[in-house]
């Protein structure tokens, strides 16, 4: 499958993107069949030297099939090259990741309570069960 993606490039803590076409197969910075354009994440939103691109290429190779990823599909998206995606909820993000814990632990006191009961029955048969597995070996020592 045909996939536009972003290829990464640049230097350490300083990356450049290449958008270019490449089967899904191959890997990310790996061989790749055309390089459509660029993004450079660095620079801020207003300058339009951030991203780059070949439109008529862009819109043959997705006549031909290819599908754009979410991040591409968004900077097509932006450059009215392609309807823009539809934008995910994900409410978890916004909040540390510390404090996603305390809210999980918060809520399953909860849920032990009603889980109580089948628990502490399957411990009290659990016992019985190893000390009859217990006897025989005993014996036949």
């Amino acid at each position: 499958m045909l996939k536009l993606r972003l290829s990464m490039g640049g230097t350490k803590k300083r990356p450049v993107y290449k958008i270019v076409v490449a089967d899904s197969r191959f890997p990310r910075d790996g061989r790749f069949i055309e390089k459509l354009g660029f993004f450079n994440p660095l620079l801020p939103k207003e300058k339009k030297e951030r991203i780059g691109l070949s439109s008529e290429r862009i819109k043959y190779w997705l006549d031909q099939g290819a599908q754009p990823t979410t991040r591409v599909a968004r900077l097509l998206g932006e450059n009215n090259l392609i309807k823009m995606p539809i934008s995910g909820n994900n409410p978890n993000k916004a909040i540390p990741k510390k404090d996603r814990k305390k809210e999980k632990e918060a809520e399953a006191p909860k849920e032990e309570k009603k889980a109580e009961a089948p628990k502490e029955a399957k411990k009290a048969e659990a016992p019985k069960e190893e000390k009859k597995a217990e006897a025989p070996k005993e014996e036949k020592k």
